[in-house]
């Protein structure tokens, strides 16, 4: 996992020592509900590690936060591996060495404050992340951390395939942060079927702010599966208040009013969010994703070119029409996309999107090849 400063990929040493093994993680989160104190306090053990390999040695604040980098990534020191369910607090990060994009932001930032680096929590509205695996993914919803170091602004962020949206990391409030933590588990215990600890979280999410949206959706989505409809339709209405293009909230709420016979007020949140869809350039581009998945170029390439035209200095999203023109064959302009790609892509894909580049001409050539015998 990479830790990215400034748009660069912090380096960390590889060491032959190992920390104890790590702890098996719990399925769900039955256990008293952490304080917000709980939430981000240092335990003993880490503490101790933190003045040894951080605090200790001195120097400035640029090889405290060197160190700080190291000390939780190498194989000596935390090790530690990204899980994207691992909604856990400082101490639980410790001691099952997994973490989340928010984990491991307050368990940075927590640690960093500690070793008298500035820090901050920061919020991106919506993201797409991209995965070997499982392709791209849509988001509502990212945090990771703000560094000031000597004048200087950095951010730290544990995903360093995600793509932000256009206003990009915003700084917050501890209160906001943890009503992410709460909130985040609290959506954790509504899957796993826990009513009752789902809404404590999601509850405590509003203490520490009242107008989190995601948080008032979450039980909107909770109460209706309850059959508490009334309930459900005002927090669904109260997350619209405080954030009236909210997709999420937009497409339950008029889901619940057609449902509660209230058509009129149903068919006004469906069309505000048929026009926030439209002016969405992640919306696009997931629903471009859909349709070359589906194996429709034309449909793929439409949406593909909508959020382009939304977000055009997102290299992905060239990228992504390159792959759907290459897939109706137009090659020309899956040239001109990749070579677009190439330029707002930087330089650390440079080479990635020259050597997609060069495969496409490989192949252009062999089936021109191929024609003229």
């Amino acid at each position: 996992m990479l830790l990215l400063l400034l748009g660069t990929a912090l380096p960390y040493a590889q060491a032959s020592a190992e920390m104890p093994a790590a702890d098996t993680p719990p399925a769900t989160f039955n256990g008293p509900m952490p304080s917000p104190d709980e939430v981000l306090a240092i335990p003993s053990g880490l503490s101790a590690l933190l003045h040894a390999r951080v605090i200790a040695p001195g120097n400035g604040r640029e090889e405290r936060l060197q160190r700080l980098a190291e000390m939780i990534f190498d194989r000596d020191g935390m090790d530690l591996q990204y899980d994207a369910d691992a909604t856990y607090t400082v101490a639980e990060t410790w001691q099952y060495r997994r973490a989340n994009c928010l984990s491991f932001t307050l368990l940075f930032v927590t640690l960093a404050r500690e070793s008298g680096i500035q820090a901050r929590v920061q919020e991106v509205e919506q993201v797409v992340s991209w995965y070997q695996d499982a392709g791209a993914l849509y988001s509502v919803g990212h945090v990771n951390a703000g560094i000031g170091i000597n004048g200087r602004e950095a951010t730290v962020d544990l995903d360093r395939n995600v793509l932000y949206d256009r206003q990009g990391p915003r700084p917050i409030s501890d209160a906001r942060a943890l009503a992410h933590f709460y909130n985040n588990r609290g959506a954790a215990q509504m899957e796993a079927g826990d009513v009752q600890g789902a809404r404590a979280y999601l509850q405590a999410s509003l203490r520490q702010a009242d107008d989190f949206t995601a948080a008032l959706n979450n039980l909107g989505v909770l109460e209706s599966r309850q059959g508490h409809l009334s309930l459900a339709k005002a927090y669904y209405l109260r997350a619209l208040q405080a954030a009236p293009r909210h997709v999420a909230s937009l497409a339950n709420a008029s889901a619940l009013l057609a449902r509660l016979g209230e058509a009129r007020q149903a068919a006004r949140l469906q069309l505000r969010l048929q026009n926030v869809r439209q002016g969405d350039p992640f919306i696009q581009y997931g629903l471009g994703v859909q349709a070359e998945r589906a194996g429709d170029a034309d449909r793929a390439i439409r949406f593909y070119r909508r959020a382009i035209r939304l977000y055009g200095s997102a290299h992905q999203f060239h990228f992504a029409l390159a792959r759907a023109y290459v897939m109706s064959g137009n090659l020309p302009r899956a040239d001109h996309e990749l070579m677009r790609a190439q330029e707002l892509g930087g330089t650390a894909l440079q080479t990635r999107y020259q050597e997609k580049l060069d495969s496409l001409q490989r192949w252009r050539r062999q089936q021109a090849s191929l024609r003229v015998h």
